[in-house]
């Protein structure tokens, strides 16, 4: 059974003692100008740099946590040296749970800043290790016997969006740096929405992403030519949009007679972030 001090807070003095092991405290050196302390974020560059030298057996992205229940990250899944994910993304005061999966290898969580520590590399199965985050900000993290070899994981702390559409601000966390902003297009005839616009690190958004619009408009969406091909995949309506166009021009429009709240993506650019949102209100709601 791990012992309790498996699962205390160590506090920075130890864990700077424990970056004496081989190849952390070469980490903690190279990170040390860009690692956030509590309530401080890393600027994206610094982001992506630590994640492109980081093992995932799935893919180098951050997987946003802030509307599901608390995260669960495993140590050593098939013998890869890798948190999985290694990436997330919760909300302020949500607690991360770390569970070891025994693949006979030693392994600890033990954050670049000092900030947690799990204690002591270990390898049985099932143990456990939790922090809870109550500040915003981007803590880094590495598993000491392998962090040379790229056990390394982020944990990014930031309040999710908020605005009176709970639906939409879930399905557009994360995406094209949405706040909760909706762009306000009530009493509008037509409104038009550009099709692979600048945005999550490509031309891979929507522009705007999430729309208010009376009952009668009609939407038109007009593809830029840029970022590939894209289509119009609505998840609330069976609406005709799926095909696919990689040339610029109008090559989809809907007049929205109902009210409700349509989702809809990009199926080729879903995953990165290309999505967006309908709102259709009638105007005697408005205001």
């Amino acid at each position: 059974m791990p012992s309790t001090n498996r699962r205390t807070f160590l506090g920075a003095g130890i864990a700077i003692g424990l970056g004496s092991l081989t190849g952390f405290s070469n980490v903690k050196a190279q990170d040390a100008d860009s690692t956030s302390s509590a309530g401080e974020n890393d600027d994206e560059e610094s982001l992506d740099t630590w994640l492109a030298t980081a093992n995932d057996p799935q893919t180098h992205q951050v997987r946003d946590h802030r509307y599901d229940e608390p995260p669960t990250v495993y140590l050593g899944v098939s013998n890869t040296k890798s948190f999985s994910p290694p990436a997330i993304k919760i909300a302020p005061d949500t607690t991360v749970t770390w569970e070891w999966i025994g693949d006979n290898e030693e392994h600890n969580v033990v954050a670049t800043d000092g900030t947690f520590d799990s204690g002591l590399p270990a390898s049985e199965s099932g143990e456990t290790f939790a922090y809870t985050f109550e500040e915003q900000g981007t803590y880094k993290y590495v598993s000491e016997p392998h962090a040379d070899a790229g056990m390394k994981g982020v944990v990014v702390v930031d309040s999710a969006p908020s605005s009176e559409y709970p639906t939409v601000d879930k399905w557009l966390a994360g995406t094209n740096e949405y706040d909760g902003t909706i762009t306000d297009r009530m009493g509008t005839d037509l409104v038009e929405i550009t099709t692979g616009a600048k945005g999550n690190d490509g031309h891979f958004a929507f522009e705007p992403h999430a729309v208010k619009v009376s009952t009668g408009t009609t939407v038109r969406w007009s593809w830029t030519g840029n970022g590939g091909a894209h289509n119009i995949a609505f998840q609330d309506a069976d609406l005709d949009g799926e095909t696919i166009h990689s040339e610029s021009g109008v090559h989809f429009e809907e007049t929205f007679t109902e009210t409700g709240v349509f989702r809809y993506s990009c199926e080729p650019h879903h995953a990165i972030g290309q999505r967006g949102a309908i709102i259709v209100e009638s105007d005697s709601s408005h205001g």
